[in-house]
């Protein structure tokens, strides 16, 4: 069974760093378990996060600081700790503007023991989405009963790994660490992070190794946004709500049995087989699955780029189908209405309208006038009044004023 080291990534945010390390004092811990807690310190030209680092008293386990004697920047400092997986047989890693539900470590132990028996399991994330990052807009994984879903999205506010999940990661980066990661499979959003980021390479890792994240339903981390090196503003977006109590659910599906699983873009994947999702008996072959279908749901994927991608590549199954929110120059089958959430119960209950579309992509046809772009919006952000909208607009361009003024 594994039992992790707990490995903080720390630079310049002494108080974030107390927050986080409170927080992992007062969690729970299995009995007999003693979780070693590894702080792991950027080199800056402030002695507080050190000094603070070794004044905090933990009580669970042996305290590890490692003060790194030159400025590592982010990329180089997690992939440095992904590496402790060979000291330590596996990590919990949590970077220090993070904090973590009581039972995180217990859900990590779990999770962990659970994936060992998947290599398409590529790690394990102990935060739950409530966005979709590239779109900026609500994402709920489907309930299928169990607590986890699949993402092939890798996580950095906080995630364990064991030595065979990061080895293999590893051996891929060191043979693709100069390569183009601009693909029509890989989110632009992700493509364009810059060369300071260590995540855009484990997804596009998972992508191209089709291996998935698994997460929790239940939040067992949050993140306060705090200013750092690589945040100009406190930002509280990706705060979530955490599980509470002390013990967690962990009965989790596999790959193969889970009805949530999503690609990188977000989208459900696996379920729109006629036995789940129906679309329907469009080819008279009674075969409606997923296989040769694109579902773009929030509309961020290059559609034709990957039509095109998918078509030309040998054995890889051509694309018929796509499901988009997009207006496209195909054949349109079938349309539903945006009003359900998540946004593909739209799909699993057939909901009429005139907002998602199924297009047979070997047919010519009109692109459809899609619905108003303001329906949208009031359909991601409830409760919304006019007034409110316009107290939000005001704070921004306030805010970039004084922004641009300090500067």
């Amino acid at each position: 069974m594994y039992r992790p080291a707990i490995v903080v990534i720390a630079y310049d945010r002494p108080k974030a760093l107390r927050r986080l390390l409170d927080s992992i004092e007062s969690a729970s811990y299995p009995e007999g378990i003693s979780p070693v807690l590894v702080i792991s310190i950027d080199r800056s030209d402030s002695d507080d996060v050190v000094n603070m680092a070794k004044g905090f008293e933990y009580t669970h386990g042996k305290k590890v600081i490692i003060a790194r004697s030159e400025r590592m920047g982010l990329r180089a400092h997690v992939l440095a700790c992904g590496d402790l997986t060979e000291e330590y047989g596996s990590i919990i890693v949590l970077e220090d503007d993070l904090f973590v539900a009581p039972c995180f470590y217990e859900y990590a132990c779990a999770a962990l023991d659970f994936s060992d028996n998947d290599e398409r399991i590529g790690a394990v994330s102990l935060y739950d989405h409530r966005f979709n990052v590239h779109k900026r807009e609500s994402f709920v994984a489907a309930d299928d009963g169990f607590d986890n879903y699949y993402l092939q999205l890798a996580s950095s506010w906080g995630q364990a790994y064991t030595k065979k999940q990061w080895d293999s990661f590893k051996t891929w980066y060191r043979d693709n660490r100069d390569k183009d990661l601009a693909d029509p499979f890989v989110p632009a959003n992700v493509s364009g992070w810059s060369d300071r980021s260590w995540l855009k390479y484990y997804i596009v890792y998972l992508i191209e190794t089709d291996k998935y994240c698994l997460y929790p339903r239940k939040s067992l981390t949050t993140n306060f946004g705090d200013i750092g090196s690589h945040a100009e503003k406190t930002d509280t977006d990706l705060q979530v709500p955490m599980a509470g109590s002390k013990h967690c659910r962990c009965d989790f599906s596999g790959l193969d049995t889970s009805h949530a699983v999503y690609d990188s873009f977000f989208e459900l994947v696996g379920c729109y087989k006629e036995d789940r999702i129906c679309l329907g008996d469009y080819d008279g072959s009674r075969k409606s699955t997923d296989a040769g279908l694109i579902v773009d749901l929030y509309g961020l994927k290059p559609v034709t780029d990957q039509i095109a991608k998918a078509n030309d590549t040998p054995g890889a199954v051509k694309i018929r189908y796509v499901l988009s929110a997009v207006p496209l120059p195909f054949k349109v089958i079938k349309s539903f209405g945006r009003q359900m959430r998540p946004v593909d119960a739209n799909i699993r209950f057939q909901v009429a309208g005139n907002d998602l579309y199924l297009y047979d992509v070997t047919a010519a046809g009109n692109p459809p006038k899609t619905g108003k772009k303001a329906l949208r919006l009031f359909y991601e952000y409830r409760g919304i009044s006019s007034k409110s909208m316009v107290e939000m607009i005001k704070y921004r361009i306030f805010e970039k004023i004084f922004k641009n003024y300090g500067r």
